[in-house]
């Protein structure tokens, strides 16, 4: 294994745009849900006419459907991820729409039969069900409570008010809230394991959420802890909460 100093200057080097893992191969690995969001998605796509994938990241996901309805559209707040899933997905009819955080999807109401997302940043329930025809369907993975915390933990200490927020229950009260129908409603805890502290700097970075004050120089005695555990053979064990969420105006 490379030095602590080497890890840390290689994982504060590579790019960390996009919504890419490949970084971590051999470094770090994470358990899937059961259900295969990916294969889900592109089965539903291939059956509506109009779509929209909300916070599409660099399109990385939405890419692997290999059929798009005749019109696709896909929303993104980061610039960097959105140039991304232009160069992706643009070639292929899509149009990627770059937007602010927060603010109102820039689509008629009633546009989309099918409005999907895998880990929104925060789910708009009314823009969802505005946007929506009747009938149509919000199918999406999101991230659920407490995900990576003994990681985020290790850093920031015990969040116990921040380990109850994305509770799977409040978001489908808040979905049917805003006049949606919740049919479906499945959750998962998945193992994730870091063998290496660049794994965890890679991640940290391309996470900005997770230690929000996050720098190598800010955190570098908590590295330098996991740094040991991990040259003793002890990798880092923690764990990612998801929820599919499906619902229906």
């Amino acid at each position: 294994m490379k030095s602590f100093d080497e890890l840390l200057a290689e994982a504060e080097a590579a790019d960390v745009s996009g919504w890419g893992f490949a970084w971590l191969d051999g470094r770090a690995s994470e358990e899937r849900p059961p259900w295969g969001y990916a294969r889900l998605l592109a089965q539903r796509l291939a059956g509506v006419q109009a779509a929209l994938d909300l916070d599409t990241g660099g399109g990385e996901v939405l890419g692997e459907a290999a059929r798009f309805p005749s019109l696709m559209c896909a929303t993104e707040a980061w610039p960097p991820n959105a140039r991304k899933a232009h160069e992706r997905l643009a070639a292929r009819g899509v149009r990627v729409v770059e937007i602010a955080q927060g603010g109102a999807l820039p689509f008629a109401s009633e546009s989309f039969d099918l409005v999907t997302s895998r880990h929104p940043v925060q789910p708009d329930w009314s823009e969802i069900h505005r946007v929506l025809k009747p009938g149509g369907h919000y199918f999406a993975q999101h991230v659920g409570p407490a995900s990576a915390f003994e990681l985020i933990e290790h850093f920031l200490g015990p969040l116990p008010s921040e380990r109850r927020m994305r509770d799977p229950r409040d978001e489908a009260a808040a979905a049917s809230a805003a006049g949606l129908v919740v049919t479906d409603l499945r959750t998962a805890r998945c193992r994730m394991v870091f063998h290496d502290v660049g794994a965890v700097v890679w991640i940290l970075r391309k996470c900005v959420w997770w230690v929000p004050d996050f720098s190598v120089r800010k955190y570098r005695d908590a590295l330098l802890v996991l740094d040991r555990r991990m040259r003793r053979g002890e990798p880092f064990v923690a764990h990612s909460a998801r929820h599919l969420i499906e619902a229906r105006r």
